[in-house]
């Protein structure tokens, strides 16, 4: 198995997230973020992972957590061995058990990042029951999942943390991970972190979406055609 971790420095700006890799405050990178847009009753508020970083304008240093994992190196060559006899059962289990042995050993990544690594949660002790419920403080949403339903958000990661320079795990046209036995997330450490869907979005989310990536309208569209809230032809 295989990880890499890396803690940066970071401020919001809007519903961007800057990051910094020097003495400066001079963006090496930005990551992009949504907003909720559905409909609430009460005061909730309408999240976007941007609220769990302090603003720069803050005069506030704050610091934003990813990591990646893998349990799929070696799986296609254990995979063809069992295509080779026909042993489909065989097959479905080894992808199965490497699916999970990724997940878990994101989860022991997670720990040893609140606790050892940027060290914002020393003294958390948690039963695994405690874990599954999600008793931690912080969270680590992944890039393409409801949080941040955007997978081409993986790139930014991979470049700062070298990640198929360091441990392998390449990223395909479609950012799709592969080894597919692998977990990527983003940790974030503020104690009122919470996940959450963005859920439907509306054009004009999109369009500023678009404009603040610099990338063509229809292209983003694209990347979030499951994501959006009107028709898109």
């Amino acid at each position: 198995m295989h990880a890499v971790v890396g803690i940066y420095r970071a401020n919001s700006v809007g519903d961007d997230i800057e990051i910094y890799t020097d003495d400066t405050d001079k963006a090496n990178c930005k990551f992009f973020t949504l907003r909720q847009q559905g409909e609430k009753e009460g005061a909730d508020p309408y999240f976007a992972l941007s609220d769990f970083i302090a603003p720069k304008d803050s005069g506030l240093a704050d610091y934003m957590g990813m990591f990646v994992t893998s349990a799929g190196f070696g799986l296609d060559a254990i995979c063809a061995k069992y295509k080779a006899v026909d042993d489909d059962y065989s097959f479905i289990m080894a992808q199965a058990i490497a699916d999970r042995l990724a997940e878990a050993f994101a989860e022991v990544m997670h720990v040893m990042i609140r606790k050892d690594l940027w060290g914002y949660s020393p003294d958390e002790n948690l039963s695994t029951e405690d874990l599954f419920k999600v008793r931690y403080s912080g969270i680590r949403p992944a890039p393409g999942y409801p949080s941040q339903p955007d997978h081409t958000e993986k790139a930014p990661m991979w470049t700062l943390m070298n990640v198929e320079e360091d441990i392998g795990v390449e990223l395909t046209e479609s950012m799709a991970m592969l080894p597919a036995a692998s977990v990527s997330a983003l940790v974030f450490a503020h104690p009122k972190a919470e996940y959450f869907a963005v859920g439907q979005i509306c054009k004009d989310q999109v369009q500023d979406y678009a404009n603040r990536k610099g990338a063509a309208l229809d292209k983003t569209e694209k990347d979030l055609r499951s994501m959006l809230s009107y028709e898109n032809k």
